[in-house]
């Protein structure tokens, strides 16, 4: 080779390198803006949230005891009514002749047992001067008692005949609200039907009636008691936020469902606007007990991967960590963390999606990322929540 063609040769690589040393550094990879809280303790009420049926607290199928035409019906149905008030009015004129006769039957045979014992009297004074027999005087006494043996029962049957012509008045057995009317005025009814003329509900106070599965009765029993009874709230399905009601748990059945693993259970609601309604659905939350140092992360915060649930936290250079974490049960925005976070840690919010290992981050307030607030304005209002065959 020429040397000519070697200096240039030399030439070209030396334009080469200096072209390939003028190349811009690669850029730095930016951060990553995120939303961060706190790991705190706070006070947390402990509740199972399960569903319900709205029952009334007593039920009575009004019925007529004596038979006859229907003459008058005192209220509309769906009504409410109070205990002892009149409903029906059943023609009482069969019933009051009847009771006239048996008073003036009980009248009669009281004459006649009068004048019996009477008689009974005199002969025993004749029996002791030996003008009438033994016989006759006892005849005279056996006769005084049966004829007030017959007053008894004439005074038994006016009572029966009594009691008939109060029965011609139906009355209200309990306070409650009407259903459906199944007779009207002129028809004629039948004692003891097999249908009821109208059925009563209590429903102020009501009953929800739901179920806990068997592995919540340890605790029940350990918090429920009468002296102390346990607060439930029930929130209609169809209701908005807010319209909760607050009740008492009133019952706890003495045995566990076989098929179903679970236990009945009762609370009680004074119900004094009619919100709840017998058959109606509501959402059950059954306070417990306060868990009085809860450790606490927004629920944004935990994710679910393949290994388990973990959170993102924030280092004090900056950098993003990835920390496994055991959570023990959700409140309404918040996370009950039983391990793997300590006080004071700080988790990431929103931003996930874009973070691995060892991002870099910048931390931004939650109003501008749009995300959940922070725990420090979340509060601890809300309740620990166990939601039956969740497994949380």
């Amino acid at each position: 080779m020429s040397y000519r063609s070697t200096s240039l040769c030399v030439a070209v690589i030396i334009v080469a390198s200096a072209v390939a040393c003028s190349k811009p550094a690669p850029p730095k990879q930016p951060k990553i803006p995120v939303v961060v809280a706190t790991a705190r303790r706070t006070e947390l009420p402990y509740t199972i949230s399960t569903n319900g049926v709205v029952e009334p607290l007593q039920t009575a199928a009004v019925e007529a005891q004596v038979g006859g035409i229907l003459t008058r019906v005192t209220f509309v149905e769906g009504q409410a009514v109070s205990a002892g008030a009149v409903l029906f009015q059943i023609d009482a004129r069969p019933y009051i002749a009847v009771l006239d006769q048996a008073k003036g039957q009980l009248a009669r045979d009281q004459a006649q047992a009068a004048n019996a014992q009477r008689d009974a009297t005199r002969y025993g004074a004749l029996v002791q001067k030996d003008y009438v027999t033994h016989s006759q005087a006892d005849q005279a006494a056996a006769t005084a008692a049966s004829a007030l043996a017959t007053v008894d029962a004439d005074r038994a049957t006016v009572e029966r005949a009594q009691l008939d012509v109060a029965n011609c008045t139906i009355r209200a057995p309990i306070s409650g609200r009407t259903g459906g009317l199944l007779v009207r005025q002129g028809n004629l009814v039948k004692a003891n039907a097999s249908t009821p003329m109208v059925v009563i509900n209590q429903i102020q106070p009501i009953l929800v009636r739901f179920s806990v599965p068997q592995g919540e009765l340890p605790d029940i029993q350990r918090y429920f008691s009468a002296s102390k009874p346990l607060s439930v709230q029930a929130t209609p399905s169809e209701g908005t936020a807010g319209a909760a009601l607050d009740g008492t748990l009133a019952f706890v059945d003495n045995n566990v469902d076989s098929t179903t693993g679970t236990v009945l259970l009762k609370a009680k609601f004074a119900n004094p606007a009619a919100t709840l309604w017998p058959g109606q659905f509501v959402t059950v939350a059954l306070r417990l007990y306060v868990d009085p140092n809860a450790l606490t992360v927004p629920s944004a915060a935990v994710l679910t991967g393949q290994a388990g649930t973990y959170v993102f936290t924030v280092d004090s250079a900056g950098n993003a960590h990835q920390k496994p974490v055991q959570v023990e049960r959700t409140v309404d925005t918040l996370a009950v963390i039983r391990k793997g976070l300590a006080v004071g840690d700080r988790v990431i919010t929103d931003g996930q999606s874009r973070l691995v290992a060892g991002s870099k981050v910048v931390i931004k307030p939650a109003s501008a990322a749009g995300a959940a607030p922070r725990i420090a304005d979340s509060g601890a209002t809300g309740s620990g929540t166990r939601t039956p065959g969740s497994g949380q």
